[in-house]
């Protein structure tokens, strides 16, 4: 469970369009997740900075790292 950020803050982030929407927070924080497990697996990087992937994906969107758009 993600406390902080808390969620209601961090969906506002996810971009303009999707902005409330907790379905699409949480299809781009899963999508993100993977990517960066896949990409830690795959290039033994410390892309995580040994934290969990969805903490991480999370932290990405608090930093406003990752944005949503639509295409």
């Amino acid at each position: 469970m993600i406390n902080e950020p808390p969620i209601d803050e961090l969906i506002t982030k996810i971009g303009d369009e999707y902005s409330g929407s907790k379905y699409a927070f949480c299809v781009v924080v899963a999508k993100r997740a993977k990517q960066l497990r896949d990409i830690a697996k795959n290039q033994n990087s410390g892309i995580l900075n040994n934290q969990k992937p969805l903490t991480a994906a999370a932290n990405e969107i608090h930093e406003g790292k990752i944005t949503v758009t639509n295409g």
